[in-house]
C-alpha cells in the first residue's frame, strides 16, 4: 500500500536569527522567523510525511505555544514524528522538494541538504529530491522578505 502528502510552509526573513533550510546552516545575513529554528524546508517536508497518513500537520504535532519547541531544531521534530509509533510500518519511496527563495542562492547547499534529510529518512540520497527557484522578483517572496518551501513524498508500508 502506498500513500502520498503534501506539505508547505513559509516564514519571514529577519535580522538576528540563523538561516536554517533542510537542517543545516547557510551564510546569509538574515534567518527564518518563527517559534522553533523556524526550517521551511523540514516543516514541509513534516507535513508531507503526517498529511500522507492524516495525522494532522506540525502545529499539532508542535504547538508555537509551547515553551518546550522554542528555538527547536526541526530535524528532531521531524525525527520525532519518523519515529512515533504512527510511522513504524512506512518507509520513504521518494521526498521532492522546491524552495522558493530569492536570495540566497541555494545551489551549493542543495546537496548538504539531500544528505540531511536522507539520513533523517534512513534512506539512499537518491530518493530524496531538492530544487531551488526564485519568485522572479515578485511580491514579498520576490522581495527577499520570505522563503517558502513545498515537499511532496510516497511512503509505502514496510514489507513483513
Amino acid at each position: 500500500m502506498y500513500r502520498v502528502g503534501t506539505g508547505f510552509d513559509v516564514h519571514r526573513l529577519v535580522s538576528g536569527r540563523k538561516l536554517i533550510l533542510g537542517g543545516i546552516e547557510i551564510p546569509h545575513s538574515k534567518g527564518l522567523l518563527g517559534h522553533s529554528d523556524a526550517d521551511a524546508l523540514l516543516h514541509a517536508t513534516s507535513d508531507a510525511v503526517l498529511g500522507a497518513l492524516a495525522l494532522g500537520d506540525i502545529g499539532q504535532w508542535y504547538p508555537d505555544t509551547a515553551a518546550e519547541h522554542k528555538d527547536a531544531d526541526s530535524s528532531e521534530l521531524l525525527l520525532g514524528i519518523l519515529n512515533s509509533k504512527y510511522l513504524k510500518d512506512w518507509e520513504l519511496v521518494n521526498l521532492d522538494c522546491t524552495v522558493i527563495a530569492q536570495e540566497p542562492k541555494l545551489m551549493a547547499y542543495i546537496p548538504s541538504m539531500r544528505k540531511k534529510i536522507s539520513d533523517l529518512f534512513g534512506v539512499s540520497i537518491n530518493q530524496v529530491s531538492i530544487k531551488a527557484t526564485t519568485f522572479e522578483k515578485m511580491g514579498s517572496l520576490g522581495n527577499g522578505e520570505g522563503i517558502a518551501a513545498q515537499a511532496n513524498l510516497m511512503i509505502k508500508r514496510k514489507e513483513a
